[in-house]
């Protein structure tokens, strides 16, 4: 039996349909269930709320901008087995986004208003990465992963102690960062240096502020 070979424009319905799931409220559903599922949900004071809101609101719009590179990377990636590996990622960073989305709605709150400004450069810098070459692609990736890690690590020492569903979640979020991170590593991906890294935390400071009232 035969498989479909995709084209272009078989693609960018792909990409199109991608893009509608991770914006639309509501519309991701994860294939894990929540970590926090079985925690229990301690009432916090309002300004703890609203802390843990923004905090919640900034890794939600991170899972907004896994998604848009993962596809863009996705589209012009050069080998099939890189293309499938990025989509393969981008399926699993979908449990993020529909776990944070989830908190929120927990706390009261909701995802950020700038999300699709940020969808749209997310994905166009991945496919920029991927028509590069599948090599920049990937350790654009590894780079992405781990400056991620460190976000999250930051994050998880701003949660009020008693916060065991938002821990839960960021600290199964970091873990799944870790193992990307070095599958795309290991799958030939460049060690960037320091420079660009700098130039990516710089933007990724641009968007947490941007996001965590917005």
């Amino acid at each position: 039996m035969s498989t479909r070979q995709y084209n272009l424009f078989d693609r960018l319905l792909v990409q199109g349909e991608q893009a509608m799931r991770t914006l639309v409220p509501g519309a991701a559903q994860a294939a894990r269930p929540s970590p926090a599922q079985h925690l229990r949900s301690d009432a916090v004071a309002e300004d703890q709320r609203r802390h843990v809101a923004g905090l919640m609101r900034i890794n939600h719009t991170g899972e907004v901008c896994a998604q848009a590179l993962y596809q863009g990377q996705a589209l012009t990636a050069k080998l099939p087995d890189i293309r499938e590996q990025m989509e393969q990622a981008a399926a699993e960073e979908i449990d993020h986004l529909a776990w944070c989305e989830q908190r929120l709605n927990e706390l009261g709150s909701r995802p950020s208003l700038l999300n699709p400004l940020f969808y749209g450069l997310s994905f166009g810098l991945g496919a920029v990465a991927g028509r590069i070459s599948d090599r920049i692609s990937l350790g654009f990736v590894a780079a992405t992963e781990q400056l991620v890690e460190r976000h999250l690590d930051d994050h998880l020492t701003r949660l009020p102690k008693d916060d065991l569903k938002s821990r839960a979640i960021l600290e199964q979020m970091r873990d799944d960062e870790i193992e990307h991170a070095n599958h795309a590593l290991q799958a030939g991906g460049v060690v960037f240096p320091r420079p660009i890294k700098g130039v990516m935390k710089l933007m990724s400071r641009v968007m947490t502020s941007a996001t965590y009232r917005i």
